[in-house]
């Protein structure tokens, strides 16, 4: 593997893939992590930059957005950083060997002695195929494939491409970078014998939750395509009786929840565990927590907790933030999980409970439809004299508490963690949800409902709004709001299942 020298860092050109985060390849991800530098473009999911974040990054532009950087000052940047000794990483669309003006950069690294690596990525030919249901080969219909750029470097005297060789080829046809082209050529094509009814798929954005295709044939793609405002780039034209089997193969855009842009507001380290199913149903996830989780003010008395729990009859947890926090606490000053040996174990929700097992302990009770007031009313027959411990946030509900005094309990509450509000939004995100660009708000507590309604307002009624419980919906209405699909039971598993239903 290629190193670093001591006058020089290292340079990685990785192939960023055709767009979902999830099809980087494993040595792209390692790499990433350990860049000092990312520079990266339109072409290539700013959410990849989660495998560095500890480095700096670098937009060297996007299409309708920014300044495109030219080749020249984007190899004197990448030279600048790995001259410093920097490992620098740039991310570049589909793979850095199809149409990625990669050989340029290789140049430009080997005249400064700048060691670097070129990692392979999923081009976005091979992409759209899978994507749009489309091989790009078949027994019957293709037995090969050709690559075309539909953009030729400007100032050539005339095109390198053979337009009557390739209107002969016995197979697909795939034209990058063809938009602002497409009358030139899909004329070409034509001219050089290409028959004009052969059919062509048009795919944009291929693996993006927003992907869109088109059918036509190859006369009508310029009236498809230009101008670009119509159908805007990164677009992947496809030629050829191939594209006929997307009826019978296309799944991408048949996923339940395809085209449906959905705000998780979740806590951030809590976030992915309700984002990642619903990408996987085809959602396009945006991500605004609207709570936030950290230690408590004061570790006093949960450690006076931790001290007392032989004395303790029942220890019931609230959330899995709570298990953590808590039992992460205990193992830092105890340092051994059977110092838990004496109390039984209460957990309100299956995550709860799930979270419980991490630490390989199973919860002795939990209610059938995971509620604090549902394990309240569990409990209370027979907790009178008994010594209970809850382990909570620093906000929330005191009738899990009260019930169970009222039943005649010794009942401590105790604050592992807090639960704070977010105090501003993403400007992106409120401007999607100010122009009615999402779909549904997932909203899963009471605090949740709360700050969101601080944070957008009657905004959030320009959007469908999806609540884990009861308690959580009767807040929301409260604040002036509707509710149009509830968890039963009151589960992330369940919340996506009523957002699916309602998405039928």
């Amino acid at each position: 593997m290629p190193t670093s020298d001591r006058n020089h860092g290292i340079v990685y050109l990785i192939g960023a893939g055709p767009g979902d985060p999830g099809l980087l390849t494993l040595r792209g991800a390692e790499l990433l992590g350990r860049s000092d530098v990312v520079l990266y473009d339109g072409l290539s999911n700013a959410d990849l930059l989660r495998h560095a974040p500890s480095a700096k990054h670098i937009c060297v532009g996007k299409h309708g957005q920014q300044r495109i950087w030219r080749q020249d000052e984007i190899i004197a940047e990448i030279l600048i950083h790995a001259q410093n000794g920097l490992r620098v990483s740039r991310l570049k669309g589909g793979d850095p060997a199809v149409f990625a003006r990669t050989a340029e950069e290789v140049d430009a690294l080997r005249q400064a002695d700048v060691p670097f690596e070129i990692v392979p990525g999923i081009t976005a030919a091979l992409a759209a195929g899978s994507y749009a249901g489309i091989p790009v080969t078949d027994r019957k219909l293709a037995s090969a494939v050709a690559l075309i750029t539909g953009h030729e470097e400007p100032g050539k005297s005339e095109s390198a491409l053979d337009w009557e060789a390739l209107a002969r080829f016995p197979g697909t046809l795939v034209v990058y970078m063809g938009v602002t082209t497409a009358e030139s050529w899909t004329q070409s094509l034509i001219s050089a014998g290409k028959s004009p009814d052969t059919p062509v798929a048009l795919i944009r954005r291929c693996s993006h939750n927003d992907q869109q295709t088109i059918h036509c044939r190859l006369d009508k793609v310029a009236d498809s395509l230009t101008p670009a405002s119509k159908f805007r780039p990164p677009v992947i034209a496809i030629i050829g009786p191939v594209t006929e089997l997307a009826e019978s193969m296309n799944w991408a855009e048949h996923r339940a929840l395809f085209g449906q842009t959905i705000l998780v507001t979740r806590p951030a380290e809590q976030a992915e565990a309700l984002a990642s199913p619903l990408r996987d149903l085809g959602a396009h996830v945006l991500l605004q927590p609207a709570i936030a989780i950290g230690p408590p003010d004061d570790w006093g008395p949960v450690d006076q907790a931790i001290a007392d729990l032989n004395a303790c009859e029942i220890l019931i947890f609230c959330s899995r933030n709570g298990v953590r926090y808590f039992l992460d606490r205990m193992m830092d000053r105890v340092g051994d999980i059977r110092h838990l040996n004496a109390p039984d174990i209460a957990a309100v929700g299956s995550q709860t409970a799930e979270t419980l097992k991490e630490y390989y302990l199973n919860a002795d009770i939990m209610p059938d439809n995971f509620s604090a007031d549902s394990l309240a009313k569990l409990l209370a027959p027979g907790v009178e004299g008994m010594k209970i411990t809850i382990v909570r946030a620093s906000r929330g509900s005191d009738t899990l508490a009260s019930t169970l005094q009222s039943a005649g309990a010794d009942v401590t509450q105790v604050v592992a963690y807090n639960n704070v509000d977010v105090p501003q939004a993403a400007p992106k995100i409120a401007e999607a949800l100010s122009n009615g660009q999402i779909d549904w708000v997932t909203v899963t507590s009471s605090a949740t409902a709360e700050n969101l309604h601080r944070l957008f307002g009657d905004h959030l009624k320009t959007t469908k709004l999806a609540s884990l419980s009861p308690i959580t919906s009767q807040t929301l209405t409260s604040l002036g709001y509707q509710i149009d699909a509830e968890a039963d039971p009151y589960t992330m598993k369940a919340l996506i299942e009523a957002i699916q239903a309602d998405a039928k």
